[in-house]
């Protein structure tokens, strides 16, 4: 389903990703994991055209995006869930969903996404005109999810999304990311710094140091591996 071959990313000089190679196929949840400054956030804006790879090329469904604008992307079906959420904190929780699907020209279509939003997030069904800046930081993350759901994705890159979270709320994250990809068929491309559970919940994962992958496998068999019990996990 897509398709990351040998990718070069730099901001300005200095080079982030240096030939990153993967894939996610149709209905899979990937993971992507790594320390901090390790490239993933880049990776996922590149995948979303918010950068443009100096090198290298992104294929979705046969069709290089790599190539496309950013508004582009999403028409396709690729929906960024950001690091930090990003949520318009001025306009309520309505408003915010309806933002994610602007490209929406049906009403009834707007209509039922918006139904199995607040479905799916009964909390922001009660808050729903409540400005988004005043929710918690759980709620705000159910929000940006929400927001991403409204564009009918078909693909969804989920960036840190337990960052800032409780362990019960963080809990919750992965069990809702879980439902989008098993349940709902959306595929999923995870980057997290929590290994254990992004692991726990991945069909596979890659692991990317200084900018490059360094180690690929089943998400479950990752736990055991030796260097990622000993660089991520403390073990």
């Amino acid at each position: 389903m897509l398709q990351v071959e040998d990718l070069d990313v730099y901001y300005g000089d200095v080079q982030v990703l240096k030939g990153v190679t993967l894939d996610v196929k149709e209905k899979e949840l990937v993971a992507v994991i790594g320390a901090n400054g390790a490239g993933k956030t880049t990776l996922l804006k590149t995948i979303s055209s918010l950068l443009k790879p100096r090198n290298g090329s992104i294929t979705f469904e046969g069709k290089r995006t790599s190539d496309m604008e950013a508004h582009k992307v999403v028409n396709e079906g690729i929906i960024h869930v950001p690091e930090g959420r990003l949520l318009f904190p001025d306009m309520t929780v309505q408003e915010n969903l309806e933002m994610g699907g602007f490209q929406i020209r049906n009403t009834s279509t707007l209509a039922q996404r918006m139904e199995a939003a607040y479905e799916m997030f009964p909390i922001l069904k009660e808050r729903s005109n409540q400005l988004a800046g005043t929710l918690s930081g759980g709620e705000q993350q159910m929000l940006a999810v929400g927001r991403g759901m409204m564009a009918g994705p078909k693909l969804m890159l989920f960036d840190e999304p337990s960052l800032g979270l409780s362990p019960k709320l963080v809990q919750q994250i992965f069990e809702m990311i879980l439902r989008i990809n098993k349940d709902l068929g959306v595929t999923v491309l995870l980057v997290e710094q929590n290994v254990k559970h992004s692991c726990q919940i991945s069909d596979r994962a890659f692991v990317i140091e200084n900018g490059e992958v360094v180690l690929k496998g089943c998400g479950a068999e990752m736990l055991e591996n030796e260097h990622v019990r000993r660089a991520y996990l403390g073990l």
